[in-house]
């Protein structure tokens, strides 16, 4: 049999339902087209006559990475914008903004992304960036993409100083005690900033896209679900989808992309009185629409904030330091509202992803997807709670029963854990970002990062999973580790299963796509302390490199 690739010389981990199993690991895998044809040892592939033979010399083969939650434009044009990520000071932050201003013309804005007021001991002052600026407006984004702080001049243009400007519903525009703006804008309120600078060109969402794609290639990153375009304070522009689009006629988009639709960009649709598309968008398109390059996935919905906001909705209140003492988050819009949006999207075929992230916004999904279920039965629905970052015993066994789905991003407890703690307290901690207990209770835990809120490298998530450990050292949750195996699993087989998509990607099957990753070395031996930093050698999306350091791969 003739075949484009046969990679031999390797430790091949097939992450198929059987797996992992007893006995050595098969050694080669081959490759015609975009698909893989066979698995095996070096010498029962010897048959085969390959048109190119790469020798791994012993590093090792696995799925390609898919990411379940990310947010690929936000990503991309934040590595255009002045990384506040990890910053301990206002003053460094403050600097950073005025390195930027000296090189943009007058009235330019100055754009920045990923600060945390709990590393810095407070938001950023409207009046200081005004003054280290030079005037231009500031723009400054929150590292939990809840928050987002303006400066003076761009508050006084946006109207919001005088009251000209009313807050939306599901956003606070914050005052101090003595009544007066600070220009820290909450949840919707930062749709007032957002309607001032969109829509985006869709050139530079096309280059912002590719620009991220080319850095998840170099992480092994073969599929990743875009969440939240078109609308609302994360939509980027109506013609979103059309981005990514052009990014891959220019051949510049190097994974496969799932998108999901805001609840904004759906509307009612006038069709025959006995369908049950009265929901969606245009041309009735739906959840599984598309083919391997994209794809349109569910509906995504916020029903509430960021624990690192103290934003998102709580059963009880925050613990935070100096926070407000009666303080439980809220929701994004009115419950009803929500939930009829929610009950429309099911019922015209959707998927939903409903972020929720605090335990009361939890309860108003979970109820919400039982009424859904009751009223128009859809078993193969694949629905799904966003982080699911608080929940109770009762709510973990309550996913398993519904069939819905958690997506948890782990490697939120290295990255933003210890402010979180913080912020729950030391009685709750142990509720924070499940995965062992959903695991035990029968559902599948997709790996996903929300990037660019948390580190988006597999591999780091991977670690966090098993570690649970913060940036500061403490453990939170130390039950709810897993395995390696079980974390490999996560980021291939779970998270291919979580885009309906296993039946093509996700395991190093014949007939599946050339989705795969050449690690240094094996990932389920690899001591997790060293696994974030595990060199990814090659990247193939349908037998063709998208990153390669010297293998010399077909591109």
């Amino acid at each position: 049999m003739d075949v484009d690739l046969v990679l031999r010389g390797g430790r091949v981990h097939t992450v198929e339902e059987s797996w992992p199993g007893r006995g050595e690991l098969p050694g080669a895998v081959a490759v015609l087209a975009d698909r893989i044809v066979a698995v095996g040892s070096d010498e029962e592939l010897a048959g085969l006559r390959p048109r190119r033979v790469v020798d791994l010399d012993g590093a090792c083969v696995v799925p390609g990475f898919g990411d379940a939650h990310n947010h690929m434009a936000w990503y991309g044009l934040a590595l255009a914008e002045i990384d506040l990520v990890g910053l301990t000071s206002l003053e460094q932050l403050y600097a950073l903004v005025a390195e930027r201003a000296e090189g943009l013309e007058p009235g330019e804005m100055v754009v920045g992304s990923g600060y945390d007021d709990n590393l810095l001991g407070d938001h950023p002052d409207r009046d200081e960036l005004d003054r280290v600026a030079g005037g231009r407006p500031v723009w400054l984004k929150h590292r939990s993409g809840h928050v987002a702080v303006v400066s003076t001049g761009l508050a006084d243009t946006l109207r919001i100083l005088d009251g000209s400007t009313p807050c939306p519903e599901g956003g606070v525009i914050c005052t101090d005690e003595q009544g007066r703006v600070t220009g820290v804008l909450q949840e919707q309120a930062q749709n007032i900033v957002v309607a001032h600078v969109t829509p985006y060109p869709l050139g530079e969402l096309a280059q912002a896209v590719a620009r991220a794609s080319r850095v998840y290639a170099g992480q092994g990153l073969t599929h990743v679900t875009e969440c939240g375009i078109g609308r609302g304070w994360l939509g980027k522009s109506p013609s979103e989808a059309a981005a990514y689009q052009a990014a891959i006629d220019a051949g510049e988009l190097a994974v496969r992309v799932q998108l999901m639709p805001c609840v904004d960009a759906l509307h009612p649709l006038d069709g025959h009185p006995d369908d049950d598309l009265r929901f969606g968008i245009d041309l009735g398109l739906r959840s599984g629409f598309g083919g391997d390059d994209l794809s349109l996935g569910a509906m995504k919905i916020w029903l509430d904030g960021s624990l690192l906001a103290c934003t998102a909705a709580m059963t009880q209140a925050y613990d935070k330091p100096g926070g407000e003492p009666a303080n439980r988050g809220y929701l994004q819009d009115d419950a009803d509202r929500m939930r009829e949006a929610i009950l429309a999207a099911h019922r015209g075929g959707w998927n939903v992803a409903a972020h929720a992230i605090g335990d009361a916004a939890v309860d108003l999904a979970l109820e919400t997807f039982a009424q859904a279920q009751r009223r128009w039965p859809r078993p193969s629905a694949r629905h799904r709670v966003e982080h699911a970052g608080v929940t109770s015993p009762q709510q973990v066994r309550r996913f398993a029963e519904l069939g819905v789905t958690p997506v948890p991003q782990l490697r939120f407890l290295h990255d933003i854990g210890d402010s979180m703690a913080t912020n729950m307290g030391p009685q709750r901690a142990g509720m924070l970002y499940r995965q062992r207990s959903f695991l035990d209770a029968g559902c599948r835990v997709p790996g996903s990062s929300d990037r660019p809120v948390a580190d988006g490298r597999p591999l780091a998530a991977m670690s966090s999973m098993m570690l649970r450990r913060t940036s500061g050292g403490q453990t939170i949750g130390p039950d709810e580790a897993v395995d390696a195996a079980t974390a490999l699993r996560a980021y291939t087989l779970d998270a291919a299963w979580m885009a309906g998509q296993e039946d093509r990607r996700g395991t190093i099957t014949p007939g599946k796509l050339a989705d795969l990753v050449v690690l240094a070395d094996d990932p389920l031996t690899t001591d997790p302390e060293r696994l974030a930093d595990l060199p990814v050698l090659a990247t193939l999306r349908g037998g063709l490199a998208t990153h390669d350091t010297g293998l010399d791969l077909p591109q």
